[in-house]
């Protein structure tokens, strides 16, 4: 329940405010019907008045802190020619004192409290209570410089547990995210042990896979049941690699990866297709093949087709009106990609290395390539990458592109 009432009064500090402002002038109600009618120094509704205009102050205590201060001390002006002295103002001057204490650095609070309370010194000094020149004004004066000075305390105190306690929080929730981070990492270096371990196991079965399959060819003719049980052993050995993968990449896999899609990855002739979606997006691109489409694995079709991408994707955000020139060049052993554009270029502030050029750079680095990205002489920015043809298996054949020159 408490932490409801707190917890109401943060989000509504105004409603809250005047909800004390309420009660304070209750308690001054509930005193002056509890003090006897010979003993009252005015009406009772002419003190109720009063009374409410030395709390109103309190009302803007948190929402106009300074502007509450100087209606307190206003109102203090106002009453102490007319002789009028309402419990409400003592206890609003010490509420505004706490508050600034609270809720302020020290020299803004110390000024505050001095500006509340000096006037009420001179006040008991020149012009004392009805009923308290018996007393004496020293009394008055150390009575008043005592409750400013612990409204005073309190606020700075409440002040200091409240850092306190934020700065342990701040402490706390630091040393959880580290403990998470630390919790993170020692999975990751796991997994990576892991993965270590079942890429050993794998390349050894692949190694093994070779083996048999070469003597299998080798004694096909000469011994066709002696080759029929190394192609036994072949397709054994494929179903316990194909398993180790799909445990190596179960391993690789984070909670933070977005699920695979289902259809399958775009390749060397997703590249007229993507140059196309450029186009109408308002890009001017040229696709330019040079040299004959020659056998490509996936995963270099793959490679060429993201950084093909990324280029286009940049120079479409960066580089203004402008035209572009996507060319893929095929030698005796390697493929040579080239995207330019006629454009500004991405602006001087964003010269850091950002996350779609380190994916090219790993992408064709992967494959034994080399990737080269920068301004051009004259304007324009340039990505270059060149990988090595790979005659090995698991090739598949590149379908024609269609040539366009300028």
């Amino acid at each position: 329940m408490t932490d409801r009432v707190r917890a109401w009064a943060r989000r509504r500090p105004l409603a809250a405010d005047a909800a004390l402002a309420v009660a304070l002038v209750l308690m001054d109600a509930a005193f002056q019907l509890l003090t006897p009618r010979e003993l009252r120094t005015a009406q009772l509704w002419s003190t109720l008045g009063w009374s409410v205009l030395c709390a109103a102050p309190v009302v803007a205590r948190r929402v106009a802190p300074w502007p509450a201060v100087g209606a307190a001390v206003a109102s203090l002006a106002v009453l102490v020619p007319l002789g009028h002295s309402p419990a409400t103002q003592g206890l609003a001057f010490v509420v505004l004192t706490y508050t600034m204490a609270a809720y302020r650095p020290a020299r803004p609070a110390a000024a505050a409290a001095l500006l509340i309370w000096l006037p009420v010194v001179v006040a008991n000094l020149l012009v004392p209570p009805a009923g308290a020149v018996e007393i004496g004004p020293a009394y008055l004066v150390l009575n008043n410089v005592l409750i400013a000075a612990v409204a005073y305390a309190v606020g700075r105190a409440v002040r200091a547990r409240r850092q306190s306690t934020r700065m342990l929080r701040e402490r706390a929730r630091i040393a959880e995210a580290t403990q998470r981070s630390l919790a993170e990492q020692a999975v990751a270096d796991e997994r990576r042990r892991i993965a270590r371990e079942l890429h050993d196991v794998v390349a050894h079965q692949v190694s093994v896979m070779g083996v048999l399959a070469t003597g299998a060819r080798r004694v096909l003719r000469r011994d066709p049941d002696a080759a029929d049980e190394a192609m036994a052993t072949v397709e054994e050995t494929g179903r316990a690699t194909l398993r180790e993968l799909r445990r190596l990449l179960d391993v690789l896999r984070t909670d933070a990866e977005p699920a695979a899609e289902l259809a399958p990855q775009p390749g060397l002739t997703g590249v007229e297709a993507l140059v196309e979606q450029v186009r109408e997006a308002g890009l001017a691109v040229t696709l330019r093949v040079d040299g004959g489409p020659a056998p490509v694995q996936e995963g270099v079709a793959l490679a060429v087709y993201r950084v093909v991408q990324e280029a286009l994707t940049n120079a479409l955000k960066h580089a203004g009106p402008a035209t572009a020139l996507v060319r893929l060049t095929w030698t005796a052993d390697a493929l040579a990609v080239e995207v330019t554009d006629t454009g500004r270029g991405p602006a001087p502030a964003a010269d850091r290395v950002g996350h779609g050029l380190v994916g090219m750079r790993e992408r064709v680095a992967l494959y034994g390539g080399v990737l080269r990205t920068g301004p051009r002489p004259g304007g324009g920015f340039r990505v270059y990458a060149r990988i090595p043809l790979d005659d090995s298996a698991g090739t598949v054949p590149a379908r024609t592109l269609t040539e366009e020159h300028r």
